[in-house]
């Protein structure tokens, strides 16, 4: 009697346990990170009779949860990867939204400077025209100004958010660690805390939202949490909060790197090892994305801005004065020495090259320069890794992709290093420097003249200024078809070629200075050709078709002048449609990992619904059978009773 109602009564027990599971199934479906828990139950051992063993009914072992180890890390590492590939495909978005194109971009206005001086080739003493070049010149530095001011506020954005997910992330590790804390002291009872266990798996979930994380559980039921590879953020209860710093050059606003606290100690966490999330997809767009569209954009602005200045001073105004600067530029930053450098130390001085003009030769990069001895050492170019030596005791300046690095008196220590960023100020400093469109140095110092006697055929097919001030006349004397004697060099005869250059310096060695005459056609003996100073400035514009010419210099990785903001916007939309790429991929790579991960953890409303009537009926049963017992029991008593 007493077994059907201990049976009975364990049984009622355990499917009332049962359904009440899966009403807290139901009732979570929709809590992010809870996984489903089931009750399991088994067979109680049965009781030795005379007749054999008689069961005993059912038991509760535990309530578990169904959870995959494997699915849950690969869905949080599929999540901070989609997460970092998202950040940086949003951001590039915004930076391509810096580079306009069509009438309102940059390009044009580099355009529409450079075709204004054709209307004072046409008329050199029109101050319209020279108005409309200027307006041009404003317009174009103006632009400039507005995009490096669009990529300090892209990038100050970028700073705050990377700030605001630090934050958020050293929130999250202390949560960690305080779930840790209350899971070790639940796993004392010898059963696991499935909903602590669902929250401490939804908060790395989380967390690798913003940084990817390896999580490493311990005998005492709690994890550790390493981020970077091997940097322990939750260790225990313990947590190592994390920072954003400036990066070993702390002179350079434009970087930043993250620091991991370990107790009094900081260390930073190398950037190629963090992997995915927010922060990794935040800061390669800031140490790369950025720093690459600044460099190119300051190219433009300084090998523009510089160029148009030598042109400029080989020109004269309408006052007959040499040309001043169109434009004025800040000085080009010095080296940023690294923090470990040895005081007082070295400075680094970049300029410019002149003679020939570096402008050509720009390289839209950064540099970093690190001394084996007090002069000696290895500069590399940050865009590609290019490696150039350099003694500064045998060459100083050293000459490098159109730069001038000079060192100073002191010398350096071996080990010490500097970050060099040429083009960071320019885009931002770029503005005319002159108001009156009279200073538009748009005429020729220097003129050529035909012999009033001569019956051959020649004629100027160019002539370009090389240097001011413009020197003493000098007279070509022809005295054959292919010879001539020059006044400045006496008696010495000189082979004349159609179409090849006469340079004022002879030889014809750099820098060159003076003049450059080009003559077509064919001299008779005793013709005669001159070139000699301006002196009606008003009259003529040969620097105005110097400045024209500018449109198809090759100035930028071999390009035309014209081309190079189309080059840098094609360059920023190539790393968007990447960054779109790996986003959509990454995107849809995370999404079929959670869905498997759901189809295991995941509550489904059918199935709980079917259990639900499975064990009703089941709850119900056992319930007969303990109305059965009492029946049963009361029969016994009415019999005793008789």
């Amino acid at each position: 009697m007493g077994n059907i109602l201990n049976v009975g009564a364990r049984s009622l027990l355990v499917n009332q346990k049962i359904l009440e599971t899966v009403g807290n199934n139901i009732a979570n479906v929709n809590t992010p990170g809870y996984s489903r828990q089931s009750v399991i139950v088994q067979n109680v051992d049965g009781q030795f009779t005379g007749g054999g063993y008689y069961g005993n009914g059912v038991d509760i072992t535990t309530v578990q949860r169904n959870y995959s180890d494997f699915l849950t890390k690969q869905a949080a590492l599929m999540k901070s990867v989609a997460s970092s590939d998202s950040a940086r495909y949003d951001k590039l978005q915004q930076l391509e939204s810096v580079f306009a194109s069509g009438t309102n971009g940059l390009g044009a206005s580099v355009s529409d400077l450079l075709n204004s001086f054709s209307d004072i080739v046409s008329a050199p003493s029109d101050l319209t025209a020279r108005s409309v070049a200027l307006t041009s010149a404003d317009e174009m530095a103006a632009r400039f100004q507005t995009a490096a001011n669009q990529l300090y506020e892209l990038r100050l954005g970028v700073s705050q958010q990377l700030q605001t997910n630090v934050t958020t992330i050293n929130n999250l590790a202390t949560q960690i660690a305080k779930a840790n804390q209350e899971i070790s002291r639940a796993m004392g009872s010898g059963h696991e805390p499935n909903d602590l266990l669902d929250q401490r798996d939804q908060l790395i979930s989380e967390l690798n939202k913003y940084i990817q994380t390896t999580s490493v559980p311990s005998s005492n039921g709690t994890v550790g949490v390493f981020v970077g590879g091997s940097q322990a953020l939750v260790l225990g209860t313990t947590v190592s909060p994390l920072e954003v710093a400036p990066t070993d050059f702390s002179g350079d606003p434009n970087q930043s790197q993250l620091m991991i606290n370990v107790g009094a100690t900081k260390y930073p966490i190398n950037e190629a090892m963090l992997g995915g999330g927010e922060v990794a997809g935040l800061l390669r767009f800031k140490n790369e994305d950025l720093v690459n569209a600044g460099n190119l954009l300051g190219r433009m602005a300084l090998a523009i801005g510089t160029r148009m200045n030598e042109q400029q001073a080989l020109g004269l105004d309408l006052n007959g004065n040499p040309g001043s600067a169109l434009f004025t530029l800040s000085a080009i930053p010095s080296g940023y020495p690294a923090d470990s450098n040895t005081p007082p130390g070295t400075t680094l001085s970049i300029g410019v090259q002149t003679s020939p003009t570096g402008t050509t030769q720009f390289v839209a990069s950064d540099y970093e320069v690190t001394f084996t001895s007090g002069t000696a050492g290895s500069i590399v170019r940050l865009s590609d890794g290019t490696t150039t030596a350099f003694d500064f005791s045998v060459t100083n300046p050293v000459k490098i992709d159109g730069l001038d690095i000079q060192q100073s008196a002191t010398p350096a220590t071996a080990g010490d290093r500097f970050l060099l960023k040429p083009f960071s100020t320019a885009a931002g400093s770029i503005a005319t420097a002159f108001s009156s469109p009279r200073g538009l140095a748009m005429a020729s110092p220097v003129t050529a003249s035909i012999g009033a006697a001569n019956t051959g055929t020649l004629t100027v097919a160019d002539l370009t200024a090389r240097s001011m001030p413009a020197p003493a006349a000098v007279t070509l004397n022809f005295t054959s078809a292919s010879t001539y004697t020059r006044s400045d060099t006496g008696a010495t005869v000189h082979t004349y070629t159609p179409g090849q250059p006469i340079e004022y310096t002879y030889p014809a060695v750099a820098p060159l200075a003076g003049w450059s005459l080009t003559l077509k056609g064919t001299p008779q003996p005793g013709d005669t050709y001159s070139v000699q100073p301006n002196a009606y400035p008003a009259l003529n514009a040969g620097n105005a078709q110097s400045m024209l010419n500018l449109r198809d210099l090759a100035m930028f990785d071999g390009g035309p002048l014209t081309d190079g903001y189309a080059g840098l916007m094609a360059e920023i939309g190539i790393q968007v449609q990447s960054a779109k790429s790996a986003s959509t991929v990454s995107s849809n790579i995370a999404s079929s990992v959670e869905a498997q991960r759901t189809s295991v953890s995941g509550v489904n409303l059918d199935e709980e619904a079917a259990k639900m009537l499975q064990y009703q009926q089941a709850y119900q049963a056992s319930g007969k059978m303990l109305q059965l017992a009492q029946n049963i029991f009361e029969t016994l008593l009415q019999s005793l009773g008789r």
